[in-house]
């Protein structure tokens, strides 16, 4: 087995005398059920070598590990209309496309088991919601999870029931009254967003590449929120090609205040990985090592603000082999508060048994090579570069509804 790094990090926030962490994660076989056949991005795969590589680099040992059951109707229908949850029911069934309903398109081919599948994706990461909301554990991470895209009534961008949304409704059905979502997948974060829209008790914040170039094409920065809740949806739409410094300053310049402004009681985020500037559907470039630095602030915000009350999710993420797995054990790490470094040689026994399975040059260390961080904001922004353009309009946007300064940090 690989030796594990010892390397301090902003993750591990244990005191001496303080009682040891307590970290949950879902993870079993039957996870890999939520299958779209084979030659589909979302490979199931990317679930199951990302877990043989926590093992190799002993982050499991630190770790909870849960299995998840499908969860019943009632917790479906707070984010999902019945007649929809039937036509799920009845395609998973009998095969027969519901092109009215996003099922059996390409995006979202049919495959027998299908509602229960995405069901019970769903129960992980409902399950570990309400865990870490009655604190019985710190933090938690669902890898299947982070089903963005799946509308109330309609499937969407791989995406049939959203795990996310289902979630954050069982926080506010047992009492929450504050939850921030905080999705960074390179896709705009569009159906948790949707599913909140007018409920000031949500901020959702997404920092994706823009609609222009990417789909679903919606997440601008003029999306606020609808009546009542002006100001709990922001939206950070990169130019295509954004590389991870600029990445890295979106998140600290309009994600971290805007969060601190909010005050949740709560953090859940969704950590898709294909912003990576591999993936074969995005065109962003943000390295693993800015993708691990950004899963460290979110963990220090959740601290900061939610008394670490904190919900990891996956989601997108389509370099099967060079990218998630890394990035992925990466985010079971800082969860665990066992944080990897990223220069930490990535196990020959895990890059063995993948090249058993495709014959690929695969990364030596767990990170891309040095992070270059970004010049904070509060030195001040610079009209003539696209992203800080951006980010000056997100937060002028949501100035006048949360205590953000659009110029200053």
């Amino acid at each position: 087995m690989a030796q594990r790094p010892t390397v301090p990090s902003t993750a591990d926030t244990r005191t001496p005398g303080s009682r040891p962490h307590r970290a949950r994660a879902v993870w079993s076989p039957e996870l890999l059920r939520y299958d779209f056949g084979p030659g589909h991005p979302m490979a199931p795969l990317r679930l199951d070598l990302t877990f043989g590589l926590a093992r190799e680099l002993g982050l499991l040992e630190h770790l909870e590990l849960v299995g998840a059951d499908p969860v019943g109707d009632g917790l479906l229908l707070a984010v999902h209309d019945p007649v929809y949850v039937e036509a799920v029911r009845r395609a998973s069934d009998d095969g027969t496309p519901d092109h009215v309903h996003g099922l059996g398109t390409p995006d979202n081919p049919l495959f027998r088991g299908m509602h229960e599948a995405a069901a019970r994706v769903v129960g992980g990461s409902v399950d570990l919601a309400l865990a870490v909301w009655r604190g019985e554990v710190d933090h938690a991470v669902n890898l299947a999870g982070g089903m963005h895209h799946a509308m109330r009534g309609r499937a969407s961008g791989f995406c049939v029931y959203n795990d996310a949304a289902a979630a954050i409704a069982a926080v506010l059905a047992q009492g929450a009254r504050r939850v921030a979502y905080v999705d960074l997948d390179a896709h705009h974060g569009d159906g948790v967003e949707r599913a909140f829209w007018r409920d000031p008790r949500v901020l959702t914040v997404s920092v994706h590449e823009s609609g222009q170039t990417l789909f679903p094409g919606t997440g601008h920065h003029t999306d606020l929120g609808g009546e009542g809740a002006l100001g709990t949806a922001v939206n950070v739409a990169l130019p295509a090609g954004t590389g991870s410094a600029p990445w890295l300053r979106a998140v600290e310049a309009v994600v971290e205040p805007v969060v601190r402004a909010f005050d949740p009681q709560v953090v859940v985020s969704q950590h898709g990985c294909d912003a990576h500037g591999s993936d074969p559907l995005t065109n962003l470039d943000v390295s693993v090592d800015a993708q691990r630095e950004a899963m460290v602030r979110v963990h220090d915000l959740a601290h900061a603000v939610a008394d670490g009350r904190w919900l990891a999710l996956g989601g997108g993420g389509y370099a099967i082999t060079r990218v998630v797995p890394r990035v992925w054990a990466h985010l079971l790490g800082v969860v665990a508060h066992a944080p990897v470094d990223t220069a930490t040689a990535v196990p020959p026994q895990w890059s063995a048994q993948v090249q058993e399975w495709e014959d690929c040059d695969l990364p030596a260390t767990m990170g891309d090579g040095p992070l270059v961080l970004p010049r904070p904001w509060s030195s001040g922004y610079d009209p003539a570069d696209d992203v800080d353009r951006v980010l000056l309009a997100v937060r002028a946007a949501v100035a006048a509804h949360l205590d953000v300064d659009p110029v200053y940090g």
